[in-house]
């Protein structure tokens, strides 16, 4: 059963068709899964501040309502450790189409891997599992299930990619953290089982992995055209 503050944020994207990023990941956090820390924006000096507290580069995404594929638009950047560099990005980002806001969070390093959903006019929910980050769609490398998962299912998903050897690590290469992907599968299949009748698809890539944690770094979920359900 969907959380009340869950159903609030779909109910207020409906207009649109889609969830912002930083609501994406405020469902996902609801539910369990690890996301970076953050902060949404449009002050320098609240920017700055996040900055030094974290002690260590930061990613920077415009807010808009108007921009879905955002790298498309050059609207995210990677390794901003400075103020300067802050300044001038945020000033950048905040100039682009319906963006009043910057989301401003933690920079995670790992093995990227995509996990989402889509609702088959068949089968109904499957889960994928794959090579992520923008490598995906070059290597086509993923496995498909139907949801809900159970954890060996997540398990037997990632041992038939044919990258399954940088997942479980290779030549002295660390692997990633199984139980915590896992685990993140599980609970996410819950979910997309709970929103089935709302969500048409969703896309977290990349989640970041490694031996510790599986950190969700970016999160779209696109809603059914069918409008507001009870």
């Amino acid at each position: 059963m969907l959380k009340k503050e869950i159903k609030q944020i779909i109910d207020n994207s409906t207009t649109q068709g889609w969830v912002l990023e930083p609501d994406a990941k405020s469902i996902m956090k609801r539910i369990g899964l690890d996301v970076p820390s953050s902060i949404v924006t449009d002050s320098m000096d609240t920017a700055t501040q996040f900055l030094n507290d974290l002690g260590s580069s930061v990613v920077i995404k415009a807010v808009s309502k108007e921009i879905l594929h955002k790298t498309e638009v050059n609207a995210v950047v990677t390794g901003v450790s400075t103020k300067k560099d802050l300044e001038i990005q945020m000033k950048r980002l905040l100039k682009l189409p319906g963006c009043n806001s910057v989301l401003v969070e933690e920079m995670v390093d790992g093995i990227e891997v995509i996990v989402g959903s889509k609702n088959d006019y068949q089968f109904g929910p499957v889960i994928v599992l794959g090579v992520g980050g923008t490598a995906v769609e070059i290597y086509n490398d993923t496995a498909i299930r139907m949801a809900p998962l159970k954890p060996g299912d997540a398990l037997s998903m990632a041992q038939s990619l044919q990258a399954n050897q940088i997942i479980f690590g290779h030549r002295g290469s660390a692997g990633i953290n199984m139980e915590a992907l896992s685990r993140l599968m599980v609970l996410f299949s819950s979910l997309v089982m709970d929103l089935e009748s709302r969500v048409d698809s969703i896309d977290m890539n990349p989640v970041i992995c490694t031996k510790n944690r599986c950190v969700v770094a970016d999160a779209r979920i696109i809603l059914t055209k069918t409008g507001k359900q009870e």
